[in-house]
């Protein structure tokens, strides 16, 4: 009984510092997403090119994303970078989480564009459309709507890889909850405090994935 009003006495005493580490989370989870849809689009494209080159190139980017571990990923970009360039340090954490869900996302939609029935394509060429304008018109609308579910499960992945980015100093929910257990020498409560706070972020969001999902469904 000690144990449990402790942690209840550490989670609401900490709710300011990790409301702040909450906010660094999401802007970090967010940004890097939207880079990364950028990202897996692109490659997603050269993935299903007639040229053997660009073919290549999407499969050595994807086959280096998911033969090495997201950390390892994350250490390189920012140790780079930072060797380059004088990035933030917030930048550098959206690099390596973009970086790495970019491979994934790639695949996603690679698949579910060609989900879509060839002969839509053929009937936008027959009406006259390049292969770039039925691809963004006809093609890609319908593959994005056919991946909200693939890609709601990246996304709860990347609000949760996003916690690695502590280890180059980030104070997100992880790393505040590390600085603090540091701080106290009382670990436990803090990281029960970042898990609380991890299910309740993944709960908002699969209800949110799960109502666009049904949403989609209906229209169809």
């Amino acid at each position: 009984m000690g144990k449990i009003l402790h942690f209840f006495d550490v989670f609401i005493n900490s709710i300011d510092i990790f409301v702040e580490g909450l906010w660094i989370t999401l802007k970090l989870s967010v940004v890097s997403l939207l880079i990364a849809i950028v990202i897996g689009l692109f490659f997603a494209i050269l993935k299903i090119s007639n040229i053997k080159v660009l073919k290549w190139i999407a499969d050595a980017y994807i086959w280096l994303v998911r033969g090495t571990p997201l950390v390892v990923q994350i250490f390189i970009l920012f140790y780079g970078l930072t060797d380059i360039l004088l990035i933030p340090m917030f930048w550098a954490g959206v690099a390596g989480l973009a970086f790495h869900s970019g491979a994934y996302i790639a695949e996603i939609i690679r698949g579910a564009i060609q989900s879509i029935d060839k002969g839509q394509a053929e009937a936008a060429r027959s009406l006259g459309m390049t292969k770039g304008l039925s691809m963004r018109r006809i093609i890609l609308p319908q593959a994005f709507r056919r991946a909200v579910p693939a890609l709601g499960n990246q996304f709860i992945i990347g609000i949760k890889d996003s916690s690695l980015v502590s280890f180059i100093g980030m104070q997100e929910l992880f790393g505040v909850a590390s600085t603090m257990g540091s701080n106290t020498f009382d670990f436990l409560p803090y990281y029960i405090t970042v898990a609380v706070y991890y299910l309740l972020i993944v709960l908002v969001l699969t209800f949110a994935v799960n109502k666009l999902e049904k949403r989609l469904a209906a229209s169809d």
